[in-house]
């Protein structure tokens, strides 16, 4: 069939399921000309080649025809991506493309999951051999400094155990020792992990963890990959960083996370060849050479008998293929065995080689070891290889394998000792690609499918119960909103205070997504919907892509299990993740399927949730009525439901939305009836809030000694909560209530601690209402500069959060700039834009605008 059957390629986005995008699939195959499967595969082998991957990782033309067949669950995002570029060889394109399969697979896929550190993982202590490798770097980083400070990249390469990452982690240590570096950044990414649960690490997310280590606030991430990546070279401007890219899959996930700026030193490791890179120094690492490994095993063991063979040490290190993980898991081996002589072993060695192949000696090594463990070992090393992230604490050890704290701890300091798992920070370990895989077949074969599920099930049921606890230590006073969890049947840490509760959180938060994204699609769908539930608020706090995330998948849970009731819940996590991102028109769709959702399951306090949000949307977009009108079918519910907690928030909300609207006497009656039926159930967080209220509308009427009371009481009730963002809040009002009493550096002062909150926690909207306070203060205490500066800032957040008040109070504030500034002309385009917000809005403060036009306009008249 002709090309121009169709005027332009399938958009992949439109695909809703599979099915959808198979049929997309083959719509491109005939658009492109509907060229053979055999064309198709050999296009693909070729831009695989070209990539550098092995024969035996290139596809067959079964497998290629295989990804047009409807009725799959899944798709080989991979092989897809690669058939799309070889029908339409177009960047914008497969992004497209690329973009719809991770939707497919759950809004956005374990690609986007990835811890990044900003300290380089412990060194191996005895590093032995790879004095050439060590030289050519050091003299390349050397050569870089003298020319001025290029770009090193230094792409390692290597078969799986070669040691190229234990390689890259020397070196890094020792330029660390000789350099002086400002920072340092490492990242796994996860290039060649076994489990396909794991696939390579998305380089958009691996930006998103750098930006937020080199201090870029949540909010001011960009969403693009090619802005964030510049966002990330900005931040490195003029600094000296170490970075360390460990397991790259390709030359396009490492691209976008080279700094390409001088005083930057990048270490890059794959097992492919990454010659696309242009490095400066770049290195093929192939296994020790037979004096290197017979220098490892002899550092490793040179307390032991040799016995009667001189030459035991080398048959050793030969039956090992001279493989640098096998000659670590060997002479673990060796040191456990006691009454052996080096001799013993090599012999043992070569009667359980005589009769079979292993490649590199790592399958031995690997069974030798295992087999050599403890019972306990064993069953520890077997099941840490099921946990679906990328790294893991005692705890977890200890939840998987139903045993005592220090029972998991001294099993895991054996393994270590070992060499079968890594300690990537202090307390967490990883399992090397090529363990975990050996592990998880062990797994398979010992443990029965009861068995691995009910290890799995307690894992899960530890993370549920510990992200419970942490949020009740976080917001005690929001229980009634988050799904009952049953406390933990095995240790959980210690978490006895807000920092601590913080702490976990932050920690294994990129744990708790891969969490929920294995139990949406394994069995566990009501750990899904339940553990986003729970996290809803703490991912509200800044973490706005991991909440799209884990509230997708919670979404695809409760969909695929037919759960009503969570899946009104994941759309309404979703709607508040998309409007925390300054996408309203996304948030209000989802709150309404969220809505007609909680009507379907008689869920009245759902629906009331869902109402207030709905209004919270329409009075940023300054539709005062239908704000008020939803808060008040809201309020309707709540009292209906004899949820007084409820009720309070919603008559606190009617009082904003009034006070916005100009309607300041039935602001005060709503504030009071808040403030009233807060206290009457003892809800600390509703009374401050409503004191929050009251106190703004008397800086609002002119009454400012109970306006600083009403404001400080609420501003001890927030801390004695822990509750941040209102904390933020109060103190924006009490600059703005300083900035009255003409107490500029006081104002300011309130407003930069409330700044500093609001961009630590990611609230945008709030933080345009701060700028603008900055931008008057500056103004009046002559700071023009710096009142133009705050006002820009406040109106470009203002307009991507759709919030025209604070639009109209930014134009407003540009105007009086511009006005001091002796530029009338820019003065009065920023006030005709301020007052064509006002009317809209149907606020007082257009006279006001009015009247500075007016002015402006009398010289000219004259």
């Amino acid at each position: 069939m002709p090309r121009d059957t169709f005027a332009a390629p399938p958009d992949p986005a439109e695909a809703g399921t599979v099915d959808d995008l198979v049929e997309r699939l083959r719509l491109l195959k005939v658009w492109a000309g509907d060229p053979s499967y055999e064309t198709i595969k050999e296009r693909v082998n070729a831009a695989w080649t070209a990539q550098g991957r092995p024969a035996g990782e290139l596809a067959r033309r079964s497998t290629v025809a295989n990804c047009f067949q409807s009725g799959r669950r899944r798709l080989n995002t991979d092989l897809v991506v690669a058939v799309v570029q070889a029908l339409r060889d177009d960047t914008g394109y497969v992004t497209q493309w690329r973009q719809a399969l991770r939707v497919i697979g759950g809004e956005v896929e374990a690609v986007s999951q990835v811890r990044v550190q900003d300290t380089l993982p412990q060194d191996l202590v005895g590093f032995t051999g790879r004095t050439g490798e060590l030289n050519r770097l050091s003299d390349a980083v050397r050569q870089a400094t003298r020319a001025g400070g290029a770009v090193v990249i230094s792409a390692i390469e290597g078969m799986a155990g070669v040691g190229k990452t234990q390689l890259a982690v020397h070196a890094g240590h020792l330029l660390l020792r000789e350099e002086q570096f400002d920072r340092v950044l490492f990242v796994n990414l996860r290039g060649f992990h076994p489990d396909p649960a794991q696939p390579p690490a998305d380089p958009a997310a691996v930006l998103d963890g750098f930006l937020r280590l080199l201090g870029t606030p949540g909010h001011q991430i960009p969403h693009q990959l090619a802005a964030r990546a510049a966002a990330y070279r900005n931040r490195l401007a003029g600094a000296r960083a170490l970075i360390v890219l460990d397991n790259a899959a390709t030359a396009e996930q490492v691209r976008p996370l080279l700094p390409d700026m001088s005083g930057c030193v990048t270490l890059v490791t794959s097992r492919r060849s990454l010659a696309e890179l242009h490095p400066t120094a770049h290195l093929t690492v192939d296994v020790f050479d037979p004096d290197e490994a017979m220098a490892f095993l002899t550092a490793a063991v040179s307390d032991l008998p040799i016995g009667p063979n001189p030459d035991a040490i080398a048959r050793i290190a030969r039956r090992c293929g001279y493989l640098p993980l096998a000659l670590g898991l060997i002479a673990g081996h060796i040191r456990n065995t006691a009454g052996w002589t080096l001799t013993d072993h090599a012999d043992r060695l070569d009667e359980r080689h005589r009769d079979r192949r292993l490649e590199a000696g790592v399958e031995l090594a690997l069974d030798l070891s295992y087999r050599h463990l403890p019972t306990d070992q064993q069953r520890l090393l077997r099941l840490v290889a099921l946990h679906p992230g990328q790294d893991f604490d005692a705890y977890a050890a200890a939840a998987l394998t139903d045993t005592a704290l220090d029972t998991a701890e001294a099993c895991l300091g054996a393994l270590f000792r070992d060499h079968l798992i890594q300690q990537a920070t202090a307390g967490r370990y990883v399992l090397h690609d090529l363990v975990r895989a050996y592990a998880t077949a062990r797994a398979h074969d010992h443990d029965s499918p009861p068995a691995r599920r009910a290890a799995l099930t307690r894992l899960y049921d530890y993370y549920l119960a510990t992200t419970a606890a942490a949020m009740e230590i976080l917001l005690p006073g929001e229980a009634n909103v988050r799904p009952h969890v049953s406390p933990a049947g095995t240790p959980v840490p210690p978490l006895t205070d807000r920092p601590d509760a913080l702490g976990w959180l932050d920690t294994e938060r990129p744990t708790l997504v891969a969490v929920a994204s294995h139990t949406a699609t394994h069995g566990w769908p009501g750990h899904t919907t339940r553990l986003a539930r729970t996290l809803s608020r703490y991912l509200q706090g800044g973490h706005h892509n991991d909440a799209l995330t884990m509230h997708g998948h919670a979404h695809r849970a409760a969909r695929d299990s037919g759960d009503l009731e969570g899946q009104a819940h994941a759309l309404s996590g979703l709607a508040i993740a998309h409007l925390r991102l300054g996408r309203p028109d996304a948030a209000d769709d989802r709150l309404r399927q969220a809505l007609e959702l909680f009507r379907r399951t008689a869920d009245t306090a759902g629906q009331a949730r869902a109402l207030f949000n709905i209004g919270l949307i329409a009075e940023r977009a300054g539709r005062y009525p239908d704000a008020i009108e939803f808060k008040r079918q809201a309020l309707e519910l709540d009292r209906r439901n004899g949820d007084r907690i409820g009720e309070a928030t919603t008559l606190g909300g009617l009082g904003a939305v009034m006070e916005r609207a100009g309607r300041l006497d039935e602001a005060t009656d709503y504030y009071r009836q808040s403030l009233t039926v807060s206290r009457q159930t003892g809800n600390p967080r509703g009374e401050a809030l409503a004191l929050h209220g009251l106190g703004e509308l008397d800086v609002h009427m002119g009454r400012y000694e109970p306006a600083g009371d009403h404001l400080e009481q609420a501003l001890r009730l927030y801390r004695q909560i822990g509750d941040r963002t209102s904390e933020a809040g109060a103190l924006e009002s009490l600059g703005s209530l300083h900035a009255r009493l003409d107490r500029l550096d006081e104002a300011t002062e309130y407003y930069q601690q409330a700044l500093t909150v609001f961009q630590e926690t990611g609230n945008q909207d709030h933080e345009a209402w701060v700028c603008n306070g900055l931008g008057e203060v500056s103004r009046a205490a002559g700071r023009t500069a710096d009142a133009l500066t705050h006002h820009t800032a406040a109106r470009a957040i203002a307009g991507v959060t759709g919030n025209r008040h604070q639009q109209a109070r930014a134009h407003a504030g540009l105007g009086d700039v511009h006005r001091a500034l002796a530029d009338p002309g820019r003065a009065r385009e920023e006030y005709r834009q301020a007052l064509t917000h006002y009317v809209d809005l149907g606020l007082p403060e257009a006279d006001q605008i009015r009247v500075h036009l007016a002015e402006l306009d009398a010289p000219e008249q004259s």
